[in-house]
């Protein structure tokens, strides 16, 4: 064989070795394209499952907070007995609230009294109770509201006129100390007017026990009025009460013009008692013509109030007294014993204290949203931070995989270095370049998914700018031979493809 001929068989077998190689590194790419892309799907789905995770953990506590608060407060409140004016009073202020959509809703629990009211709310089964100011308090009971203002009226029948006299009788009794001895009807059958009436007759020096008492109810009014047994009488309830006019008016038809007896010691009493106070029934006020009285008549009051407990949220005490003043014009057209809810002095020095709550919105020094809500402002922040580290966590955790391979791309990259230094031919530097151009690739795709941050971007092109020096300063050392070579072979692989 010539020497052209066996010049020919080397290029054939050169060429088939290239081809084959070639078709080795096509099914390798096309392997290693795969895999590349099932990872990158694989990555994206658990990006966007963290993304979801987030954004439904963010969502809960969103709507968490909102609902907390947006959500209506509920508090029980008891009252009683069953019918009576402060039970209508506390179930017209419920059935506002609850018409209005307010934001403290109200739940009445009936009691068979203010005592029992007060009971539970002593026990903590209630979280307002309604009760009457000289009675028996819980420990920590505080005041929200006076719902109304009980005045002691004290009256004497003046006798009627006989059938040959038209003149009136002169009443034997004419002020409180002439009780002593006598017989006094009190109307109510709650032993705290008992109590009042003794602290009243212990201020005038009398002794309560030289004074016969005897209770009737309120359905007993004209009992009360027959009974020629009783010298006086008492009645405790607002000035407008009709329980009281109808009383006196009782006892005016069957014995005679009332008398009224004024607590001239009410200012001493109030001053030992702070749960009373000292006060003046107008004139006329029971009667215009004739008018019962006929003068001011000094007497004490004692007060129902609507108590809370001191444990209760200044913030929810606070919306109920606003909401309470807020419907009270409305539910007076309805009950009429709604007029007389007013406000607590707060400069009188009175047993019971004033909630926080209600003395915040009185004074105007009530705290404002951000006073209230700062705090979980911040730890909502704080939450928020701690997710977003969290989250950025379990990102670097899902993406480890890609992160270990990225510094396996740049170790191996190192290798190639040496690997170029070393190279004996062209050829040997084209299939390192290739190769590094597949971990380019594959790098660059990692970095758009976000499975590796711009630090280890840079510390890759670092190992990949070592990898082009390498390879440049060997191209430029090796014979011309070897460059003839891979072109001769290039030429001839063109020629046979032509073919």
């Amino acid at each position: 064989m010539n020497r052209g001929g066996r010049q020919d068989v080397v290029l054939g077998r050169t060429w088939k070795h290239l081809r084959s190689a070639a078709v080795m590194s096509v099914s390798e790419r096309t392997s290693q394209t795969t895999s590349d892309a099932a990872r990158r799907v694989r990555r994206r789905s658990n990006s966007l499952l963290l993304v979801l995770g987030v954004g439904f953990l963010v969502f809960a506590v969103a709507s968490a907070a909102l609902y907390f608060v947006l959500r209506p407060d509920t508090l029980r409140i008891a009252v009683g007995p069953p019918g009576s004016d402060d039970d209508k009073v506390i179930q017209a202020i419920a059935d506002a609230f609850r018409t209005e959509s307010r934001t403290i809703r109200l739940s009445p629990i009936k009691t068979a009294g203010a005592a029992e009211a007060l009971a539970l709310l002593g026990a903590g089964k209630a979280d307002l109770a309604v009760g009457r100011g000289d009675l028996e308090m819980p420990a920590e009971a505080q005041t929200v509201a006076v719902l109304r203002k009980n005045f002691v009226v004290l009256w004497t029948p003046s006798g009627r006129a006989t059938k040959t006299s038209k003149r009136k009788q002169t009443p034997k009794i004419k002020e409180v100390a002439d009780l002593a001895g006598r017989h006094i009807g009190i109307i109510g059958k709650t032993a705290a007017n008992a109590a009042l009436l003794r602290v009243i007759l212990s201020a005038s020096g009398i002794e309560a026990d030289k004074v016969t008492v005897t209770h009737f109810g309120t359905d007993h009014l004209d009992e009360l009025a027959r009974d020629l047994q009783l010298d006086a009488f008492m009645a405790v309830g607002p000035l407008d009460s009709k329980i009281t006019s109808d009383a006196i008016a009782a006892t005016a038809r069957i014995r005679g013009e009332p008398k009224f007896l004024a607590i001239e010691t009410s200012e001493a009493i109030a001053l030992k008692h702070p749960r009373y106070e000292s006060e003046e029934i107008p004139p006329s006020v029971f009667n215009a013509d004739p008018a019962w009285p006929d003068d001011k008549v000094e007497t004490v009051s004692v007060s129902h109030l609507i108590v809370a407990r001191k444990t209760l949220s200044e913030t929810t005490v606070a919306a109920f007294f606003r909401q309470l003043f807020a419907v009270r014009q409305t539910i007076a057209k309805q009950v009429p014993g709604a007029s007389h809810i007013t406000k607590p002095d707060l400069e009188k020095d009175t047993e019971l204290p004033v909630h926080r709550g209600a003395a915040a919105v009185i004074d105007g020094n009530e705290r404002t949203f951000l006073d209230r809500y700062g705090d979980y402002f911040w730890f909502g922040l704080l939450l928020l931070s701690g997710v977003g580290s969290a989250a950025a966590w379990l990102r670097r955790y899902l993406n480890r995989d890609e992160r270990e391979e990225n510094t396996s791309h740049r170790k191996k990259i190192l290798a190639m270095v040496s690997s170029a230094r070393t190279a004996e031919s062209n050829q040997q530097l084209l299939g390192l370049q290739h190769e590094a151009d597949e971990i380019i690739r594959e790098t660059l795709a990692c970095y758009d998914d976000g499975a590796i941050e711009q630090e280890e971007l840079a510390a890759f092109g670092l190992v990949l700018d070592l990898l082009r020096n390498a390879i440049a300063e060997r191209r430029a050392t090796l014979p011309r031979a070897n460059v003839e070579t891979v072109r001769a072979a290039t030429t001839a692989s063109r020629g046979s493809g032509g073919t």
